[in-house]
């Protein structure tokens, strides 16, 4: 069984406190176990460090509120503290595990953020953008979800087939290093 871990984070939370969601599914064929954080991202707590999310997910969901400049604001500092903290790591996997999402697509009348604003912000940091509705189409949420979970388990089979698991080269090193052969690791 596959393990994804999955920060949902931005500037549009009401206020509760962190989450942190499980959901086994089956995608292509493969088992998953899903774990999803929520923060509950507030800009007003100021939480913008990330260290604990970037040790911990395989993928960010960064979502801001199209009715509010000020998510968008928040969205836009997430993007970089993730891409700042990934400088020199491996670019392709994180290009690939982080989403951009304009939400309240219903609330268009009430628009401060332009679809070409979040394009342009996604196009800058390499990463895919959406702009939705949850509240009313949870078809295309669900939709969304299944792209993210393809993209990063995609690139598990590509780490997967670069190198062998730590323990095992860790293994392959202290017998190397004190000539004992172990059986299983």
């Amino acid at each position: 069984m596959t393990e994804v871990k999955l920060a949902v984070l931005g500037g549009s939370g009401a206020g509760k406190s962190e989450c942190i969601y499980t959901k086994h599914l089956c995608l292509d064929g493969r088992q998953i176990h899903l774990e999803i954080y929520d923060p509950c991202s507030q800009p007003q707590r100021g939480k913008l460090s990330l260290t604990d999310e970037l040790h911990w997910a395989d993928g960010f969901i960064i979502v801001y509120d199209i009715s509010d400049r000020a998510s968008f604001a928040f969205a836009k500092a997430l993007l970089y503290r993730i891409r700042e903290s990934h400088i020199g790591a491996c670019k392709k996997m994180v290009e690939s595990s982080v989403f951009l999402v304009g939400n309240k697509q219903d609330l268009c009348h009430m628009r401060e953020v332009g679809w070409d604003e979040g394009q342009k912000l996604a196009m800058d940091n390499k990463c895919q953008f959406w702009e939705l509705s949850a509240a009313e189409h949870c078809q295309e949420v669900m939709s969304m979800f299944t792209k993210v979970l393809r993209n990063i388990t995609s690139n598990f089979k590509v780490k997967e087939k670069r190198r062998p698991s730590g323990s095992r080269s860790m293994a392959k090193l202290i017998n190397n290093v004190f000539g004992k052969r172990r059986k299983s690791v």
